[in-house]
């Protein structure tokens, strides 16, 4: 396997990122959606920001409260001595294993680049939360190009938990949200760059509470929008790289063999490595091929070492010259980038 880590990793990192308040700092940049814009490379980068806090003795959880007449920002102190709180996952607040509050809230920034390695940061454009949806953050997005305009997908938190929504721009500077495409409790979409027979396609991972596991699904649409014909697509596999959960990575890709898929998977120590589906051109509900063995997995300080050691995952991914320019979070705390030929990811199949 082949993969080249660029020199210059971690591309992006907490200390090149601005907070958007004083009384934040910036604990991750990472997860970054995709796109090519002319000729320059663009990120959309997830900025999870925390309140600054002096007390060991608690834990500050920030949210944004869009019940008052002007939204503004509010953070709850939590005492790690409560009682039934628990703690351990240094991500967010349970109780009986369900989450009451995150410890940091995501928003994006643009970042744009001349030769997709050195990126400069628009601190001036900033797509944050803006309805109930979004009031614990958004996450994650995934960017596809479709006659000009670019799509993105991306994780809206909430109290409510997890949905996804749909937003659109043509140059990266104006943004405009169109809807919440799928409610609760899904993520992971990702929208195919053409209609087939007629219809878009999408990749979403609903999370199951009672039966079955964190699996990919594919669905249709006539408009982007409204989205049915949910179908089972892949799941996990005992005693692999992927046994715990996977979903969709970046944008599928159209080859000469079918529409190739880079997904991330999850194992039971919660380490997050890299592979690909190759899906039947026609009928991508359909399973052709599957990486048996992962493309990429942490392996760099930067990428075992971090907010959340252990983790590649990627949101975003370019072809050029039958190589695949990948951008991936590292340890959910900074950006990096690679290179892998196709025919290297093929051979894991």
């Amino acid at each position: 396997m082949s993969v080249m880590r660029y020199r210059e990793n971690p591309l992006i990192s907490v200390n090149d990122v601005e907070p958007s308040r004083d009384d934040f700092h910036v604990v991750g940049v990472f997860n970054p959606g995709v796109a090519k814009l002319g000729n320059q490379t663009i990120l959309l980068l997830r900025v999870a920001e925390s309140p600054n806090s002096v007390n060991r003795n608690s834990v500050l959880t920030p949210s944004m409260n869009f019940d008052l007449s002007s939204p503004a920002m509010t953070v709850r102190s939590l005492d790690r001595n409560e009682p039934g709180l628990d703690f351990s996952d240094s991500r967010g607040v349970f109780i009986d294993n369900r989450m009451i509050a995150l410890t940091s809230i995501s928003h994006f920034r643009v970042a744009r680049s001349d030769d997709g390695r050195h990126f400069e940061i628009d601190d001036n454009i900033r797509f944050l939360p803006q309805n109930r949806a979004e009031a614990w953050g958004i996450e994650d997005p995934r960017i596809t190009t479709i006659n000009g305009v670019y799509y993105i997908t991306y994780s809206a938190v909430s109290e409510n938990g997890v949905s996804v929504a749909l937003a659109t721009t043509t140059d990266f500077t104006e943004f405009k949200r169109e809807s919440c495409i799928l409610p609760p409790t899904n993520k992971d979409v990702v929208l195919f760059p053409e209609t087939i027979h007629g219809q878009y396609y999408a990749l979403h991972r609903p999370a199951p509470s009672d039966i079955g596991t964190p699996d990919i699904w594919v669905s249709t649409s006539p408009d982007l929008i409204h989205w049915g014909n949910h179908r089972y697509l892949a799941g996990v596999r005992e005693d692999s790289w992927d046994s715990q959960r996977i979903g969709a990575g970046a944008v599928p890709i159209r080859t000469k063999d079918g529409w190739l898929v880079l997904y991330h998977g999850a194992n039971r120590e919660n380490q997050y490595s890299m592979g690909a589906l190759l899906l039947d051109i026609d009928n991508p509900g359909r399973v052709m091929a599957r990486s048996r063995v992962p493309f990429l997995k942490p392996e760099e300080s930067y990428e075992t070492n971090g907010f959340w050691g252990a983790v590649v995952f990627s949101c975003g991914a370019i072809v050029e010259d039958d190589t695949i320019q990948m951008y991936y979070g590292a340890a959910d705390q900074s950006i990096a980038g690679c290179e892998v030929p196709l025919k290297d990811i093929f051979d894991t199949f």
